[in-house]
């Protein structure tokens, strides 16, 4: 597989976001449970522990390997089945968006680019998730998404988004 550039950066209230876009051939709550369901999130990133509820859950990101320190994640915004928004302990501000129209929901996803983020890195990352959801959502195996395809392929498209 050959992966493309899809993302862009966005300036969103005077910030600069990277925005990507998916399309999935379902309705939007079946999307929002291959994002937010933690059973469902184990087939391509991770899963979280927790009650969300209370506003925060513990996240862990078991794609790059199953020995991995949770992160709490905060909850921002959670709008079923259409945005969510949060952010991780170590900064990173994520959100993604929703829209069903005749069974087909467009994904945008999005995270604040905040200063010193490596956009080379970062965007070839989500390319690779975002595929890899897709696949999952599909009910095909995530794991025939191969990283050697998105980076370093990808990575000089995404650090000449910031320059």
């Amino acid at each position: 597989m050959t992966a493309h550039r899809t993302g862009s950066v966005v300036m969103i209230d005077g910030e600069p976001h990277l925005v990507l876009i998916r399309t999935f051939g379902s309705p939007a709550e079946a999307v929002w449970q291959t994002f937010t369901d933690s059973e469902r999130l184990r087939d391509w990133i991770g899963y979280w522990e927790g009650d969300p509820t209370t506003g925060a859950v513990s996240f862990f990101m078991t794609a790059e390997g199953d020995v991995v320190e949770p992160e709490l994640y905060t909850i921002l915004e959670c709008d079923r089945p259409r945005r969510f928004a949060g952010e991780t302990g170590s900064g990173w501000h994520l959100w993604f968006e929703l829209h069903e129209e005749a069974g087909v929901t467009t994904l945008r996803f999005g995270q604040r680019i905040d200063e010193g983020l490596d956009v080379g890195s970062i965007g070839p990352g989500w390319e690779y998730y975002l595929d890899r959801a897709l696949e999952a959502h599909e009910g095909r195996d995530a794991a025939a998404v191969v990283w050697d395809d998105y980076f370093p392929a990808l990575q000089d498209e995404y650090a000449a988004l910031t320059h």
